[in-house]
């Protein structure tokens, strides 16, 4: 099934069930939340989670594009992506978990084909703070899916206590991606791959850590898509899903690269492309830090074997797709306008590569460096500590 079936069979399920779908945002947060980045598909709707009517109804369904900085330094494996996009389902104040849970097993087995056998499940055992997840831990137990108690692992958010926000338990869904009969349980196998969360939102955390009863209980589900899409497929990662068979197929023949740099390489240039696509400019702050950063590991990896490669070699093609796939090119955000953008990144920092070799062959600079070197260093001469690890290295 490929990703565009994948996500008509998904929307049409739950509008078949009343939910209607609303329009994904941009990777840009609404104004007033914190963070750089849309980071799930419950970030545009926090207004309703607290209570707020929503103009469509209290059962929703939609694609969100989102972006996480969290799972950096995963990328280059086989599940992992700084950009991708989110299936998302929601019940404002309507149906509870259990409901929600058991059409996520029916659109699963049913809908997508998948053998029941190779399904496994979390629910939240209960903490201090409060009980354990009976409700969907019964709805598991009733449908002959195996299930794991644990307590952090479905908390979400399970962040710090200094987490503000929406929070409750989660029932996580796994997908076995063995060889062979499943195995033990997902927390003891990474071979079982999380692929949907349902999180029942009970309550607001302030920012002291302690909880309060949200005025009204809501369900918040996520479907990682290019997760489920290379699952479905067969495929050994995300990188293999057919949303990446353009770049499998003309970037190998552009840079030669072992699969973790090649992985790295596709990610964060087509991450690029988004973040440029949806308004993001490069800067040495905030979300133009981001993508500055991203450019900046393509051109480390790129340039670890051959200094001459360069991202102006891009295609076109793969730029266009990109921002195709992702419905931003505009007559203002063209593929050339994008590639121009990441031809002018490069030229920066190939300057501040210069500097920086400058820098560190000074004699301060030929011993291991202490902490407060890597601070002089990046708030004087610009150079991050990534960068001078990579400079030192090579």
């Amino acid at each position: 099934m490929r990703t565009e079936q994948l996500v008509r069979t998904f929307v049409e399920f739950y509008e078949e069930r009343g939910h209607r779908r609303i329009t994904g945002s941009t990777l840009l947060p609404p104004p007033g939340d914190p963070v750089l980045f849309t980071t799930s598909g419950m970030h545009p709707l926090t207004p309703y989670l607290k209570g707020r009517p929503h103009p469509l109804g209290r059962r929703l369904v939609n694609v969100q594009r989102c972006l996480r900085t969290t799972d950096l330094d995963e990328v280059g494996d086989t599940t992992h992506l700084t950009v991708f996009e989110m299936l998302g389902t929601w019940s404002l104040g309507d149906y509870e978990g259990p409901a929600s849970l058991e059409w996520g097993y029916e659109l699963l087995t049913e809908g997508l084909g998948v053998d029941p056998g190779l399904l496994h499940a979390t629910v939240f055992g209960g903490d201090e703070r409060t009980g354990p997840d009976t409700a969907s831990l019964e709805l598991w137990q009733g449908l002959g899916v195996p299930v794991e108690p644990t307590a952090e692992d479905n908390w979400w958010p399970n962040g710090s206590e200094g987490t503000v926000g929406p929070c409750g338990p989660d029932s996580e869904i796994f997908l076995w991606s063995g060889d062979g009969p499943p195995q033990s349980t997902p927390t003891r196998d990474n071979r079982w791959v999380e692929v949907w969360n349902h999180v029942t939102m009970t309550h607001h955390r302030l920012g002291d850590g302690s909880l309060v009863p949200l005025p009204q209980r809501n369900v918040d589900t996520g479907l990682g898509l290019e997760r489920l899409a290379s699952l479905l497929q067969g495929k050994p990662s995300v990188f293999a899903c057919d949303l990446f068979d353009p770049w499998r197929r003309l970037v190998p023949a552009l840079w030669e690269l072992d699969e973790p740099s090649l992985r790295l390489v596709c990610d964060h240039l087509r991450s690029a492309v988004v973040i440029l696509g949806d308004g993001v400019r490069p800067a040495n702050t905030g979300r133009g830090y981001v993508l500055r950063r991203l450019v900046r590991r393509v051109l480390t990896a790129l340039r670890r074997d051959d200094p001459s490669r360069s991202i102006g070699d891009l295609p076109e093609e793969l730029v266009r797709h990109t921002l195709d796939h992702f419905r931003q090119e505009t007559r203002e955000m063209r593929p050339e306008f994008v590639l121009r953008m990441l031809r002018k990144e490069e030229d920066r920092f190939g300057r501040l590569l210069e500097r920086g070799r400058q820098v560190l062959a000074r004699a301060r600079f030929q011993g291991p460096l202490s902490e407060e070197d890597f601070h002089y260093l990046h708030d004087t001469h610009g150079l991050p500590r990534e960068l001078i690890t990579s400079l030192r290295e090579g």
